[in-house]
């Protein structure tokens, strides 16, 4: 037998177990020896039916309403907090809409550790954004070729929540537009996640993001193709703050930015979209959901308009962002 912790000494608790009648939150004590690292968000491991799994901390409370004996947890895996109130919220969300489990979700949203690049030192915490230092977004000829185009890039400076479904011209260079629309929320003091489909489209708005802000600083692009460690540092570089800008493919929905002002995705009628694992929730349905939850920000954008896309709009969801009749046929081929 073990000693409680003195301070908040019962933990709630996602076990990681497949069983979907097993989907809810377990109560554990919290040893005297963890108090101060068994905070919420870390992994930890618990003994669950005669076995240690692995699990994430969701709450820390002063009792229980079990009214049966608690077990201790086990271990704290990491002190780190990669699990964040808004994620863990954004993924019982998705679990409940697609009839999946927490866990299943959390697997998805939260790579595997890398004890070592855990245990590196922590980069410096970032300075305040000061709006009069931040980068200039100019609308025209970008934005401004688009109705709303300019009205939206100046709500995401203001620090508003637009929601748009944008309609590209012919041969319009989308990257750009889409590091604008980031550079104008980072500006506002506010974060942004930018999804597309497939690592060529990643690396195109990569490089168009470094142009708008400058340098490597603000953002980090996340994809499977980067190896676990590279990976999960980047991964700790938006979860610790360090990064406001995060772009990626299909996971990056489920990134931990702080103080998320702007969700975005490129092309969502790309079946790449789609999760292939279970519960198979897809990018879009995702990215709405956070938008909803946070309050933030919603762009979708394509070359061609989604049925979804479409929907959003006739129900009032969203803006529709599209050019006049002149500007397309200026745009497209002969």
């Amino acid at each position: 037998m073990g000693t409680p912790a003195a301070d908040l000494p019962v933990v709630r608790i996602n076990v990681d177990v497949p069983l979907a009648h097993l989907d809810r939150l377990f109560d554990y004590l919290v040893p005297a020896r963890y108090e101060r690292t068994a905070g919420v968000g870390c992994r930890v491991r618990v003994r669950f039916a005669g076995q240690l799994v692995d699990g994430f901390i969701l709450d820390r409370v002063e009792s229980s309403t079990h009214q049966g004996k608690l077990h201790f947890l086990e271990r704290v895996v990491s002190p780190e907090p990669v699990l964040s109130p808004e994620i863990a919220t954004l993924a019982r969300e998705v679990a409940d809409r697609y009839a999946g489990t927490l866990a299943d979700v959390l697997r998805l949203a939260i790579p595997p550790r890398h004890a070592r690049v855990e245990k590196a030192a922590r980069p410096p915490a970032p300075a305040a954004v000061d709006p009069a230092a931040a980068p200039i977004v100019d609308a025209v000829p970008g934005w401004g070729r688009y109705r709303f185009g300019a009205a939206l890039i100046r709500a995401l400076r203001d620090g508003r929540a637009p929601r748009a479904v944008w309609s590209a011209l012919p041969g319009e260079d989308w990257p750009a537009r889409l590091a604008e629309a980031a550079a104008a929320t980072h500006a506002g003091g506010r974060g942004t996640v930018l999804v597309v489909a497939d690592a060529r489209d990643l690396d195109r708005l990569d490089v168009a993001v470094t142009a708008v802000l400058g340098s490597h600083d603000h953002h980090v692009a996340l994809s499977a193709a980067l190896g676990p460690a590279e990976r999960y540092r980047r991964f700790l570089a938006a979860s610790r703050g360090g990064a406001s800008i995060v772009l990626g493919t299909r996971a990056t929905v489920f990134a931990p930015v702080r103080d998320i002002g702007l969700v975005a995705i490129w092309d969502d009628g790309d079946d790449l979209h789609a999760e292939p694992r279970a519960p198979y929730p897809h990018g879009r349905a995702v990215l709405l959901a956070r938008a909803e939850l946070a309050g933030c920000a919603a762009l979708i954008g394509g070359f061609t308009r989604s049925t979804e896309g479409q929907q959003l709009i006739e129900t009032g969801w969203a803006t529709e962002v599209v050019a006049d009749r002149e500007t397309v046929r200026a745009s497209a081929p002969r």
